[in-house]
């Protein structure tokens, strides 16, 4: 991904900072950022003309960057409605500025001016650092479906149900095997899409004396291609991780694979009806059609609890870390310790807050009457394999 101008020429320091600090994120996040960048390039531009952003950045002009950066945060503030894009669009600009300022700054001859120039970025970075484009009032909480709706979900998406929304067989079993990977694995939703067909891994534990199963969760192979237009992908490189799977989810994904999924072109697991892969916003459609179809009284429930009237993706990898920290505290480990192995099953960073979100949102659960203490034992999952899967699994 590269930013140019009107005229087709690449815009500079954005191109050098896209690719000394954003090479680790995931495509659509480096995107996002890209496109913030851009606008401030606009802003610049409209303001003072062309090139005027790297011309600035280049002469490591303070009095230019710093008029340049407050007309931009004026103009993003006086928005008619403002939202958190807004916030990022603003915070990513000024992150861009003050590193492609630092790394010049760095790069100078040692002496008075070289001081004077980092005292100078330092007191930009802790002026402009303090403006905030809308001030959040909202308490982040996070909280997992209720037990009713986990439980309506199971008997809605199982493929024999007689009230599975969805006509096609083969679309029921790509619903239900998302749904079980998200909701038992934790996984994102650009996570699932990027899973091969393979993913699935197993081998025997000669400590253990049975076979165990694993899922690798990672970037896109080299040389696979992906047809998308919204491409998945991993979130931070902390993402790509190997996590332990039960026997009845691999043989879940296994009996998809062999029966349901088809022969595609293609190397990800969930195939869409047009043998391509399943897009983002077809993943989320579907779990709308989904909720749509739950009964009222368990959407009545589902609002009564979380404020929401549909369920999407992501609400199961909500539901996910509170059962799993659940168990882990059940089972004896001390707070801090689950906590970090939370961190290593759901791919966040050593310095990511959203183990301790989840630390409160265990105190809220209320799905003991969904699981006992064995998650992944779920009678459901095994009901749904056909007789054949069971065998095949039996004999593995």
């Amino acid at each position: 991904m590269t930013l140019v101008d009107r005229h087709g020429l690449p815009r500079y320091w954005a191109n050098v900072w896209a690719l000394l600090s954003l090479s680790d994120l995931a495509e659509l996040t480096r995107l996002r950022k890209l496109h913030h960048v851009e606008r401030l390039y606009l802003y610049a531009e409209e303001l003072l003309g062309a090139g005027a952003l790297d011309d600035a950045l280049a002469d490591l002009d303070e009095v230019r960057l710093g008029n340049l950066l407050e007309g931009w945060f004026i103009s993003i503030r006086n928005q008619p409605r403002l939202t958190a894009s807004d916030q990022e669009r603003w915070r990513t600009g000024l992150e861009f500025v003050v590193a492609v300022s630092t790394w010049l700054g760095q790069g100078m001859p040692h002496g008075d001016r070289l001081s004077q120039l980092d005292a100078r970025w330092q007191r930009l970075h802790l002026l402009y650092s303090q403006l905030q484009i809308q001030r959040q009032h909202r308490v982040k909480i996070l909280r997992s479906l209720p037990a009713a709706v986990v439980e309506a979900l199971y008997e809605l998406l199982d493929p024999s149900s007689d009230t599975n929304p969805f006509k096609g067989l083969r679309t029921r079993w790509r619903v239900f095997t998302a749904f079980v990977l998200m909701l038992h694995q934790g996984l994102r939703r650009g996570e699932l899409l990027l899973l091969t067909a393979d993913a699935v891994k197993s081998g025997f534990d000669a400590r253990q004396q049975r076979t165990r199963y694993w899922l690798n969760v990672g970037e896109r192979r080299r040389g696979d291609e992906d047809p998308r237009h919204s491409r998945p992908g991993i979130k931070t490189a902390a993402s790509i991780r190997q996590i332990p799977v039960s026997e009845l989810t691999a043989n879940l994904v296994q009996s998809y694979v062999d029966n349901y999924r088809g022969r595609p072109n293609h190397p990800y697991l969930l195939n869409a009806q047009t043998n391509t892969p399943l897009s983002t916003e077809s993943l989320t459609k579907l779990f709308a059609q989904a909720s749509a179809a739950l009964p009222p009284h368990v959407l009545a429930e589902l609002e009564d609890r979380t404020g929401k009237t549909s369920v999407t993706p992501h609400d199961f990898r909500h539901t996910c870390a509170v059962v799993r920290l659940n168990q882990l505290l059940t089972q004896g480990d001390a707070m801090d310790e689950a906590l970090q192995k939370l961190r290593t099953f759901f791919g966040w960073s050593r310095t990511s807050d959203m183990p301790a979100y989840y630390a409160r949102a265990v105190f809220e659960d209320r799905l003991a009457a969904v699981w006992n203490n064995v998650f992944d034992d779920r009678v459901a999952v095994l009901r749904a394999l056909p007789p054949g899967a069971r065998d095949a699994g039996a004999a593995r």
